[in-house]
């Protein structure tokens, strides 16, 4: 369809007139046509064209190997899973030599997995649909598509594998010349598990409310059994019915989380730890968020390129349990040379009579780095101070159950009597 200009005569020093030109064209012209507005001058000069950019949906040859750009991760990827990093372990997931539906190759979901994830896409159905709808995904699975569950259960199932698959990159580094061995520095993160707070304890805890459970489930079997003795025998209500098999089911799991698990949870010091029903080798966890049930994640890199060189889950909020089993595990790259750094999380005793078994050199920040420092002794005039005024009436917690809006209002009421900032007489400046 052919686009029909539309010439618009502007008037000298009225932009009135300008503006009611585009509304008429606007108004009557445009009917099922595409109009390119030009205007018109007395030289004969108009505007510049462009072409029209159409980002329909359309069908085009693709060759699956050009959308890899070289220089990508995702070229890397490829290449380095493709023609590099011998997967033979994965093949004994599959037994379908002689029968059964060819799977999946375990390369190519590795490669889809790996290369979304760097997309921030983690779930399932996020990794189907880039399968489905971006081109370098396409490429990547060879516009297989695979299915949501077959992800799922390919990230879900991946255990020894995947490590192998990271030593084996790590090898690739450091035959590239990627990694210096001169520094490494080590530190972590707490991040949140699938796993439920509430069902963490002790087994001792475990046992009173399996005894709570048991004791309510005994008193409504003896509510029912009263019923069924009287002469007019009433119908159990089902909610009571819904609830005494709700309690048997609750007792009766953790009856059995308790013989499977008939020792405490204990820490390296012999302390006893709280163990959780759902995901027993997480941890309750103190944030700067709020208390999480998780795993503290610790990652040694590599100072030249920031090569990751070592990373460990652990079940514990205590960093400094965590130092020695990252240093030997990379015990192998250390140079006579190599210098280790953490935090102060990671500084005790412990780990420092360790280390110098180990003969490692270390640079480990303690609790009263800063105060000995001169170079922090100017840090609290760089803080951001919140002002609370100590003249200013204030809303008391009981006054909420007279309704928002009341509240509401006494708040701003409150608040328009006192100056602002320091010209107040009460404010007081807290960190």
């Amino acid at each position: 369809m052919s686009a029909q200009r539309v010439f618009i005569e502007p008037y000298q020093g009225c932009r009135k007139s300008l503006v009611r030109n585009l509304l008429y064209v606007t108004m009557h012209g445009n009917r099922g046509r595409r109009f390119s507005y030009l205007p018109f001058s007395a030289q004969g000069l108009h505007m510049a064209r462009y072409k029209y950019i159409d980002t329909n949906p359309r069908f085009l040859p693709v060759d699956f190997a050009k959308p890899l750009l070289p220089g990508t991760f995702e070229h890397a990827v490829h290449h380095l899973l493709e023609h590099t990093i011998d997967l033979s372990s994965f093949d004994a997931r599959f037994s379908n030599d002689a029968t059964g539906a060819m799977a999946y190759p375990s390369a190519m979901l590795l490669q889809v997995v790996l290369c979304v994830h760097t997309h921030g896409i983690v779930s399932s159905r996020g990794i189907e649909r880039a399968c489905r709808e971006h081109v370098t995904f396409i490429a990547l699975c060879g516009d297989t598509a695979p299915h949501f569950t077959t992800i799922a259960h390919f990230i879900s199932t991946l255990g020894e594998e995947i490590a192998h698959v990271f030593a084996a990159v790590l090898a690739v580094c450091d035959h590239e010349g990627l990694i210096g061995r001169e520094m490494f520095a080590i530190d972590g993160v707490k991040l949140p598990s699938n796993a439920s707070k509430q069902r963490s304890g002790t087994r001792a805890e475990f046992e009173r409310q399996a005894m709570k459970l048991e004791t309510a489930a005994t008193a409504m079997l003896e509510r029912h059994r009263a019923a069924d003795a009287l002469p007019t025998e009433p119908d159990l209500p089902a909610k009571d019915a819904k609830r005494l098999a709700q309690l048997k089911r609750d007792a009766s799991q953790l009856r059995e989380w308790l013989t499977m698990h008939p020792e405490e949870r204990r820490g390296p010091k012999g302390t006893v730890r709280q163990s959780n029903r759902t995901d027993n080798d997480s941890a309750k966890m103190a944030t700067g968020k709020g208390v999480i049930q998780g795993y503290t994640g610790v990652a040694a890199v590599d100072s030249s390129y920031q090569i990751i060189v070592e990373a460990q889950a652990h079940g514990t909020g205590a960093e400094q349990e965590l130092l020695v089993p990252v240093v030997v595990a990379m015990q192998d790259l250390l140079a006579d040379d190599s210098l280790i750094t953490a935090d102060a999380g990671y500084h005790s005793e412990t780990n420092l009579a360790q280390l110098a078994t180990m003969s490692v050199d270390a640079l480990i920040a303690d609790n009263d780095m800063r105060r000995r420092d001169e170079r922090f002794t100017t840090q609290d005039r760089h803080r951001q101070h919140r002002i609370r005024c100590t003249t200013r009436p204030r809303a008391r917690r009981k006054q909420r159950r007279i309704g928002r809006v009341i509240l509401f209002t006494m708040l701003r009421r409150a608040r328009a009597r006192v100056p602002l900032g320091s010209r107040c007489t009460g404010a007081v400046a807290t960190s």
